[in-house]
């Protein structure tokens, strides 16, 4: 086994192109996801990347580079459209993992509780994918995140960067999430929403996603159309606008219990963010 950690793109992407190797950014899931048996023929680290560094404009767009640590984007000077990707940056894990661990391993390791996905989801995120064979594409993040534990990253490829497009001037967000104690806690369901308020103080624009209650995190579109001209203090979640979801039952809560936590969470994100 060899341990690369190159300080250039171009050759960490050649060394990602030999194929059966391990992506190590901050590190922190490298070992609970490993199956017994199996060994990869190289870990790759792209910590030291300059081009995966850090948090840019790019005229209206924000881009966070791959290897930006939770701890970075809590930090950074960011509009009100992101409270709610800087409060889940502050839940994810402990400090020590959230110094460590980066934005683009929370979204490779695909989990259905990654505290980053809905907050992403909610400022419509999209992941720019580079290779050396194929150059750069980019992809909704609803596209990228296929199911549990499964992505649309190619073996040859690496996640260089997630895009936050134009926002609506204004816009504002918050972040709930239930877990069982304030750190090192898997999400019993958790909500973002992004929202922005016309000048009578009514929703013009809002986006809500949910995690930890289906296999993927999901944007409520229904909810969305609905809450459009209504007053945040008149908003009323019903069963219907959580029909996409699937909540499952395990030691952390049951189906039922999700939903019903759900519903407020989203009333409750949507006056903060108001607020």
């Amino acid at each position: 086994m060899k341990y690369y950690n190159p300080n250039n793109l171009d050759v960490a992407l050649e060394i990602a192109a030999q194929g059966n190797g391990k992506i190590v950014a901050g590190g922190t899931d490298v070992y609970p996801s490993a199956k017994p048996g199996v060994q990869h023929d190289c870990y790759l680290d792209v910590t030291r990347i300059p081009d995966l560094a850090g948090v840019s404009r790019d005229g209206d767009s924000i881009r966070f580079g791959a290897a930006t640590t939770w701890t970075e984007i809590a930090n950074a000077d960011l509009p009100p459209a992101f409270d709610a990707l800087k409060q889940a940056a502050l839940s994810v894990g402990s400090i020590q993992i959230q110094n460590a661990g980066t934005i683009a391993g929370n979204l490779c390791n695909a989990s259905p509780a990654a505290d980053g996905v809905p907050p992403l989801l909610a400022l419509d995120a999209k992941v720019e994918l580079t290779s050396t064979a194929r150059g750069v594409r980019v992809l909704p993040l609803e596209e990228f995140i296929l199911g549990v534990r499964k992505t649309a990253l190619k073996d040859d490829e690496l996640v260089t960067a997630v895009i936050i497009p134009p926002l609506p001037k204004g816009a504002t967000s918050a972040f709930e999430k239930l877990g069982s104690r304030r750190y090192l806690v898997i999400s019993i369901s958790m909500v973002a929403t992004v929202l922005t308020l016309d000048p009578e103080g009514r929703i013009s624009d809002v986006r809500i996603a949910v995690g930890s209650c289906s296999p993927v995190a999901l944007r409520l579109s229904q909810l969305e159309q609905d809450l459009i001209g209504m007053h945040p203090n008149e908003v009323t979640v019903t069963e219907q606008h959580l029909s996409a979801l699937s909540p499952l039952t395990d030691v952390r809560g049951s189906g039922a219990y999700r939903l019903d936590v759900v519903a407020t969470q989203c009333e409750r994100a949507i006056r903060r963010a108001a607020a």
